[in-house]
C-alpha cells in the first residue's frame, strides 16, 4: 500500500496522469455560465469529469473542443463534463465561450475555493468521479491526445 501511495504521489509531482485511490470527492455548488447553480453532490449515480480551466492557459484552450466532443459522445450512458474557471474576474472565460461555445456546463470559482479543495496546481487539472462520487483519477495538464486517457477512465468507470 505504501508503495501505490509512494508512485501515485510521484506520478502526481511529475504532472503525469494517476489513478487515485478512491477518495470521495469534496462537494461544491458554484454558479454556472447560465446562471445556475450547481452542486457537485445531486449528480451522484453519474460519471463526473471535472476539468479545471483558465482562459490564459493555452493547454486548456486547446483542450476545450475535446471535452466538448466527449461530453456529447457520452452524455446519454450518465456522463457529465463541468468545466470549472478559476479565474478571480471572469470576463475574460465569458468573452472566449461566447466566440467558441460548449455544450457542458461551465461553473466558476472566483475565489479559488473549489480548486484548493481538489488541490489544482497545474493548469488544466481534470478529475473524473465515479457514480459514487469518489475521484478515481486526475490528469494534470494537457498534450494532443491526453483525451484518449479521460475517455479509457470513462470506458472503465461504465464497465463496474
Amino acid at each position: 500500500m505504501k508503495r501505490l501511495i509512494r508512485s501515485s504521489m510521484l506520478l502526481l509531482a511529475l504532472g503525469l496522469s494517476a489513478t487515485v485511490q478512491a477518495q470521495t470527492a469534496p462537494d461544491f455548488t458554484l454558479k454556472a455560465l447560465d446562471g445556475n447553480n450547481l452542486r457537485l453532490a445531486e449528480q451522484r449515480g453519474d460519471i463526473m469529469l471535472i476539468n479545471f480551466w483558465a482562459s490564459w492557459c493555452g493547454p486548456c484552450i486547446q483542450e476545450m473542443p475535446a471535452l466538448d466532443k466527449l461530453a456529447q459522445k457520452y452524455q446519454m450512458l450518465g456522463v457529465q463534463v463541468w468545466g470549472v474557471n478559476v479565474e478571480n474576474d471572469s470576463s475574460a472565460a465569458k468573452a472566449y465561450l461566447s466566440k467558441v461555445q460548449v455544450a457542458f456546463p461551465i461553473l466558476f470559482d472566483v475565489d479559488n475555493s473549489v480548486s484548493k479543495d481538489y488541490r489544482v496546481e497545474a493548469m488544466p487539472t481534470t478529475v473524473i468521479l465515479d457514480k459514487d462520487g469518489k475521484v478515481r483519477s486526475v490528469h494534470r495538464g494537457y498534450k494532443p491526445g491526453y483525451e484518449k486517457k479521460y475517455e479509457d477512465d470513462i470506458k472503465g468507470l461504465l464497465r463496474e
